[in-house]
């Protein structure tokens, strides 16, 4: 068995360098199906909570489409799955994101070489020169945009107009943590593929090939347990004390909106600056319980505007939390304004 490797060392690799998938026995055939029917929607969107495998399943198509440029050939036909061997010169340029026939819309870095918090419209427009250059690799092209929920208002209208018009063999692949918020009109353009979280055997499988352990570690198996059905929240998990800290979160927010200040300084100080994998494990606790109190109060018809109140005050604190992240804040007055925030809108 290999040493573990670290929550660190772990969550830096990309969808596009996994050729495994775990899980979704509905999806992929659907993709696969789509393809070799002949007549594939433009564009999809692939939709369901975080880490559990949208862009991966994303990236599988695009190297299938890419390897199998006719839909008709007897070996797409007789595909079992999306399956590209790694060593496939297509997979190989994927992964190194060397592909001319595939572009990825995600969020870059700015003029500072930090991580933006959006995708901007200028990036955006770079779809416009690949679908219309000619120069480009024959065949199809495909556009990942991992996520659109990340677009900022003008990037997601002119995605708009060139999923409006479509080019000639052109494949739109749209990841989304929340499909309910993304714009109508883009919505109305896709084929929706929702995926479904994990189940906790195939997130130990997965994240055992993740992070290079042996599937029966028990520390694995605690955190898949704890995951909900995410690899990726599982691997955090595994990462040093994150699934006490991710407890110790759990246990204040549901004395909300009671608040004590001297818990908040210690919750702070658990949080280090420059590790991510506890500021990981912090927010992702605040998103569980967020979602979980929404889909409550959904099923008990709570009032609309308590629902809308705690949407917004989410979406503050992803934005916080991605800056916070990216600008390598000082975490104490983030956990406050959490807590305020969430006490604020559960009173």
């Amino acid at each position: 068995m290999n040493a573990r490797k670290t929550a660190e060392e772990i969550a830096v690799r990309h969808p596009r360098e996994t050729s495994d998938l775990f899980g979704h026995r509905e999806a992929e055939p659907a993709l696969l199906n789509a393809y070799r029917g002949g007549r594939i929607p433009h564009a999809w969107l692939i939709g369901g909570a975080p880490g559990i495998g949208k862009a991966t399943l994303a990236y599988r198509m695009a190297r299938f489409v890419l390897a199998h440029r006719n839909a008709q050939a007897p070996a797409v036909q007789r595909a079992q799955s999306l399956a590209l061997d790694p060593g496939d010169p297509i997979a190989r340029q994927v992964a190194a994101g060397a592909h001319g026939g595939l572009l990825v819309l995600e969020r870059g870095l700015n003029d500072r070489g930090v991580l933006r918090t959006v995708i901007t419209v200028d990036e955006t427009r770079e779809t416009i020169s690949f679908f219309g250059s000619t120069a480009a690799v024959e065949g199809w092209r495909v556009c990942i945009v991992d996520t659109v929920d990340e677009l900022n208002p003008n990037a997601a209208n002119a995605l708009l107009k060139i999923l409006e018009e479509p080019p000639q063999q052109s494949l739109f692949l749209l990841v989304s943590h929340a499909p309910a918020r993304v714009l109508p009109t883009i919505l109305s353009r896709c084929r929706k593929l929702p995926l479904r979280p994990l189940a906790t055997g195939d997130v130990v499988r997965a994240a055992a090939r993740a992070a290079d352990i042996d599937a029966d570690d028990p520390a694995l198996l605690e955190a898949a347990e704890a995951s909900e059905g995410s690899v990726s929240r599982a691997l955090t998990l595994l990462g040093g004390d994150a699934l006490k800290l991710q407890q110790r979160t759990a246990a204040l927010l549901a004395r909300l909106p009671q608040v004590d200040p001297r818990e908040l300084h210690a919750l702070g100080e658990s949080l280090p600056l420059s590790d991510r994998v506890a500021l990981a494990a912090f927010v992702d606790g605040v998103e569980h319980w967020v979602s979980e109190r929404l889909h409550a109060d959904s099923d008990a018809n709570a009032n609309l505007p308590r629902l809308a109140r705690l949407a917004e005050v989410w979406e503050k604190i992803a934005r916080a939390a991605r800056d916070t992240a990216d600008y390598n804040l000082e975490r104490k007055p983030f956990v406050f304004s959490v807590f305020s925030q969430l006490a604020e809108a559960t009173r």
